[in-house]
């Protein structure tokens, strides 16, 4: 099971980052669901409302405000003794091998997500349904960052030395960039 993040404000961005078009897809997001399909049985989307032409099969968030904590919490409720990787729709080149090793990673713990020498990516990994009342708990006390629940339950952070695989989209610029090494990989 694989459940895309496409949820935020990208008030970063100025407009809907997530209906973007990017490549040949008509947005980002239907990119991002094509590569998951050839990977997992099960693909769904993350976020507020069915906003996807043509429409896409959507978790709705549960909480009207934008919290991460919140978009997880309405993730793993759907799901029962399950590992879901969740992925931000804005990290289109996560490598394959790297969902892999994640998931490999994930077997003796709750939480298993991606780092690199930058930084530790907290929304991209595999997440046990496990944590679902920990998520809501944290919510209810107004702790919205995924950090916090790392530190709650047993996860693990596995290192990877391509950095670039991890690139986010936040701004015009970051798009610009993604639409280059996009254009590399084809």
């Amino acid at each position: 099971i694989c459940v895309i993040l496409c949820g935020g404000k990208s008030s970063r961005m100025g407009q809907d980052k997530t209906l973007m078009e990017f490549g040949e897809f008509k947005d980002l997001t239907h990119f991002q669901f094509a590569k998951m399909s050839g990977i997992f049985k099960s693909v769904f989307i993350s976020a507020k409302s069915q906003k996807f032409d043509p429409p896409l099969p959507v978790l709705a968030d549960e909480f009207s405000d934008f919290s991460p904590m919140g978009a997880i919490y309405s993730i793993l409720k759907n799901f029962q003794n399950s590992k879901i990787f969740i992925i931000p729709c804005d990290m289109p080149f996560v490598e394959i091998s790297t969902i892999y090793e994640l998931y490999e990673n994930s077997q003796n713990c709750d939480i298993c997500v991606a780092s690199d020498e930058f930084k530790q990516h907290n929304l991209c990994g595999f997440f046990g349904s496990s944590v679902t009342k920990e998520a809501l708990n944290l919510y209810k006390n107004n702790n919205h960052k995924i950090a916090n629940l790392l530190n709650s339950v047993k996860f693990k952070a596995v290192n990877f030395t391509n950095s670039e695989q991890f690139h986010n989209i936040n701004d015009k610029s970051d798009y610009e960039k993604a639409i280059l090494l996009l254009e590399k990989e084809i």
